[in-house]
């Protein structure tokens, strides 16, 4: 068991388990809790100080019992014991953590923990729903795992460091958990990202941090540059790429190093997931490091192989013969079962001699053909799944071992507004594999363009629908795109005839708004009941069907366009430039613009509302939102209609609405309201209706 200095830190990096990927599949059903548990127990065999995960711990946003279970077990089993736990916790776990418990689990008196385990969240395992809760927060509510870096605002990211200290060794673990790359780029740009930073001794930290974001462009848009990022960080850990590339690499620009671990277990036959699969023990010593890698043994084989018929000389002479499937496919066989052989040496050479033999797991075997054919010549290839059915007792992929492609070749279009479907080589490449479906639906509406839709809420709401397992999703977006629509096209004037202008101007602005980060409130839906011939033994819960749901649209939701105040949002400001100046710096990064920054017009200061004529006493247990003046927008009054109703005239009531609409400050003396009694401030009572992708913050922050 190797042994840590005194003043040296060592944490065992890893990241993208995707615990519960193919957990149905009866053969691969085991292989990603398998990994992650040799990950732990590797950091319990090299007694690490702690474990650094960044990011899809769980590769379901809604992972089985089955998925929970054996994370747990596994981190029980290797990261609790009587060992003391030689890290000296500094920061104020209040603001770090944001949980119901927040302390860092080895300081809990309740709890022996001998290995932390610090983790963000992914792109896979991120907080939704009521509560805005993820697996994490289970995990970390059980004291087996300090979960950090939360982003519970898109627009408005405030990263303050875990403090730790070994000796005279200081680290600054920084982590920032998934958020839409788009809406990421764009916070970035229009500087929304603080970064704190400790205020004395700045050049005695280390400053380490995960991220979880695109590491390359895959759109203009769609990425994390790493010059976002600022120059006061040492090393960089990035999650969500699957490709191993875990030996540190500097960039020269910024002057730190990067560090991408990749997955531990494969979730697409692609090249980069063939590469061996590795985790890294960071050791730190005051501003220097070192980082030793590990190889994962328990990784399922796989080899990947490109193939072009056409340059080959094992088949560049079957173009030119007549009915050359049954040769074709018998020199392809040979190639497979070449490439078999060659991923169970590959296992046996990695295995320690030592340890008890184990049988070989059948491997994932992935052969892309190119069979375009050259003049006067054709390959006639059989059926991919009758192809790949040969191998169904040798390999672990028995349905896509071979993936037949053509290339694309260049035509003249006939028509200039005749939009193409992707490229084949595109579609092979996603048909199979497990890819994000935004790119899937990018990809097919740039060949067939959106009428009355908006295309970027559509592509979230499949993304909702596929990954986060969100059966009202479409339903939901469809609905309320169709009612936005139909309302905007009612009230244009007489004189516009042009319906098709009218919709794309609708459409850009959906568009727009999405990409912004603005969400509109949810719509207010009944569950329809259930038919009485419904089984849910062979159906399904009737909850998660996508038509039980009875959405109606809301006329008070429709009458108040003013947004809500964001909850807490002053009281935040102030704890970041006021309470904490004695013990962090910040730090605003703003993206560097490639063109001169547009300046934002002065917001208005907004009129005082124009009098109401009383309404109708609404439904038992509806809350109305006092709007403030923004000067006072840390200040929201709920008012509950469970209030002793009026008892005389309403002429007099809407009398005193009119003169309380005048005042420019709120008034909260009793002659305002005479029968109304005073209600204390709740936070509690703020409608859990508030944007998905900007939750409420909770207490912790406001004090």
């Amino acid at each position: 068991m190797p042994s840590s200095s005194a003043d040296t830190i060592r944490i065992l990096i890893a990241t993208d388990s995707h615990v519960g990927y193919e957990e149905r599949d009866p053969i691969r059903k085991d292989d990603s809790w398998k990994s992650f548990d040799e990950v732990m127990r590797m950091a319990k065999d090299q007694d690490v100080d702690m474990v650094l995960l960044a990011g899809d711990l769980f590769h379901d946003n809604k992972p089985s019992r089955k998925s929970i279970y054996q994370v747990m077990r596994s981190l029980r089993q290797n990261c609790l014991g009587d060992k003391p736990c030689e890290l000296q916790f500094l920061s104020d776990a209040n603001e770090v953590f944001d949980g119901a418990f927040n302390i860092v689990n080895y300081e809990d008196p309740d709890i022996n923990v001998a290995i932390p385990v610090f983790s963000i969240h992914g792109n896979h395992d991120d907080p939704t729903g009521d509560g805005h809760l993820c697996s994490l927060d289970l995990l970390q509510v059980s004291g087996l795992l300090n979960y950090f870096g939360r982003t519970p605002e898109s627009d408005r990211i405030d990263i303050k460091p875990v403090l730790l200290q070994k000796g005279s060794t200081k680290l600054a673990l920084y982590g920032m958990s998934n958020v839409r790359d788009e809406r990421l780029h764009r916070t970035f740009r229009d500087g929304g990202v603080k970064f704190f930073s400790p205020s004395e001794q700045k050049k005695e930290w280390f400053n380490l941090m995960a991220v979880h974001q695109n590491h390359y462009a895959h759109t203009e848009s769609g990425y994390l540059p790493e010059h976002f990022l600022p120059d006061l960080l040492d090393l960089v850990v990035w999650g969500h790429e699957h490709e191993c590339l875990i030996d540190p690499r500097e960039n020269p620009t910024m002057g730190f190093h990067v560090m991408q671990p990749g997955s531990s277990v494969a979730t697409s036959l692609v090249p980069g997931e063939a590469v061996s699969k590795h985790v890294a023990i960071l050791s730190v010593t005051g501003r220097d490091f070192t980082v030793k890698k590990h190889r994962i043994k328990s990784v399922r084989p796989f080899v990947h192989r490109e193939l072009v018929l056409a340059e080959d000389d094992r088949f560049k002479r079957l173009a030119k013969m007549k009915d050359n499937r049954s040769s074709l496919t018998v020199q392809l066989v040979k190639v497979v079962n070449e490439l078999i052989e060659e991923a169970k040496e590959e296992w046996l050479a990695i295995q320690d001699p030592d340890d008890p033999p184990e049988e070989v797991p059948l491997p994932l075997v992935r052969l892309r053909v190119e069979y375009s054919a050259p003049d006067g010549g054709k390959f006639d290839c059989e059926n991919p799944q009758r192809f790949s059915n040969r191998f169904i007792e040798t390999v672990a992929n028995r349905k896509d071992v071979v993936q037949f492609y053509k290339k694309k070749t260049s035509s003249r279009k006939t028509n200039l507004d005749e939009k193409e479907m992707p490229d084949a080589e595109i579609l092979a490449a996603i048909s199979n594999d497990n890819v994000k479906v935004s790119m899937l639906v990018h990809e097919f509406l740039a060949a067939q363009s959106l009428k009355i839709l908006p295309q970027e809420p559509f592509g979230d709401a499949v993304t909702q629908f596929v990954e986060k397992d969100d059966k009202h999703a479409v339903d939901t977006f469809i609905i309320d795109s169709l009612a936005t629509g139909v309302r905007d096209l009612m009230g244009l004037d007489d004189e516009e005839d042009d319906l098709d202008t009218a919709m794309e101007r609708l459409r850009e602005k959906q568009n727009s708004e999405f990409k912004a980060g603005v969400k509109r409130p949810k719509r207010k839906g009944t569950m329809k009941p259930t038919p009485s011939n419904w089984d849910s033994d062979t159906n399904g819960a009737w909850a998660d069907q996508p038509g039980s749901m009875l959405f109606i649209e809301d006329a008070d939701d429709d009458e108040d366009e003013t947004p809500k105040p964001k909850r807490g949002a002053k009281k935040a400001a102030a704890l970041s430039e006021d309470d904490n100046e004695s013990v962090m710096s910040t730090t605003t990064k703003k993206a560097p613009a490639k063109k001169a920054s547009i300046k934002k017009a002065p917001v208005k200061p907004k009129a005082a509302p124009k009098a109401k004529a009383p309404a109708k006493t609404p439904a038992k247990g509806r809350k109305k939102v006092l709007e403030p003046s923004e000067d006072e927008d840390d200040d929201v009054i709920m008012l509950d209609d469970d209030e002793p109703a009026l008892t005389k005239s309403q002429p007099k009531r809407a009398a005193a609405i009119t003169s309380r609409g005048r005042q420019t400050q709120i008034n909260f003396s009793h002659s305002q309201a005479k029968n109304k009694a005073v209600r204390e401030l709740s936070d509690d009572e703020i409608s859990d209706d508030d944007d998905a992708f900007e939750p409420v913050v909770s207490s912790s922050r406001r004090k």
